[in-house]
């Protein structure tokens, strides 16, 4: 019987003008993992992303989820892009910013149901947005901003979500927030990837790492991946890794 994989990546190439972003990527992820996406500045792994989810062409390499190919899985993925790829001066209300979470289950032709409106006014609820909902998301703070993207990441109902560096510039109270969010959301068996950049935290917020620089250096749980001398390897420096607590790992 094959395995259902909630993503399998087989070598993986991604080129622009011919000059190779990421090269011969493969990897499988079990279901219920927060996996953290890990590398120095241009190691690929925004490109990776936006190539598994069809946002911009491979040339070559396949990505499946659940065995089946992107196109049909729409619906059940979430996809939180960086914050310098969002039009924040895009003229909307955080409550209809979250309620477009709705609409890959809605189609073409339906509207939001009052089910649906009250359901985004809960994801909002869920992270403390709800006496923000009538403003315009740019009169919102950076780490409020990505609270309500968060409530519409949540508002899709998705069993695959992708953070792209969901951190940067944001206060520590919504990032702990977003954390233990995302961490319930394991545990409802959801599958979660994030781009993350800060290195201290990587074995505490994440089950398993793919760690990248143009190619895949290493895959597996994040204890076994951040190690000093692995990391050496990729950042090309002396490297001593840190807990939060301060203590040598």
């Amino acid at each position: 019987m094959t395995k259902h994989y909630a993503l399998e990546v087989k070598q993986l190439s991604v080129s622009y003008d011919g000059v190779s972003a990421i090269h011969d990527m493969t990897f499988c992820i079990e279901p219920g993992k927060l996996i953290g996406i890990v590398g120095p500045n241009g190691a690929g792994k925004s490109t990776m992303i936006k190539a598994i989810l069809e946002l911009i062409p491979y040339h070559s390499g396949s990505v499946r989820f659940f065995n089946k190919p992107v196109k049909q899985m729409r619906k059940q993925i979430a996809y939180v892009p960086q914050r310098n790829d969002i039009d924040w001066n895009f003229p909307i209300l955080v409550e209809d910013t979250v309620l477009l979470g709705t609409y890959p289950k809605l189609g073409l032709i339906k509207r939001p149901s009052k089910k649906d409106k009250t359901f985004a006014s809960q994801c909002l609820q869920t992270v403390g947005m709800y006496d923000y909902r009538h403003k315009q998301i740019s009169e919102l703070s950076g780490g409020q901003q990505q609270r309500v993207f968060m409530a519409r990441a949540l508002a899709q109902e998705a069993d695959i979500l992708f953070l792209d560096e969901p951190f940067v510039g944001i206060d520590i109270a919504s990032e702990k927030m977003i954390v233990d969010i995302l961490k319930k959301l394991r545990s409802e068996g959801k599958t979660i990837f994030i781009v993350h950049h800060d290195l201290s935290k990587v074995t505490t917020y994440f089950d398993d790492v793919l760690l990248l620089n143009k190619t895949l250096i290493a895959h597996g749980p994040a204890k076994d991946v951040m190690t000093p001398q692995v990391m050496s390897e990729v950042y090309n420096m002396d490297f001593q890794l840190f807990t939060e607590s301060g203590d040598e790992t």
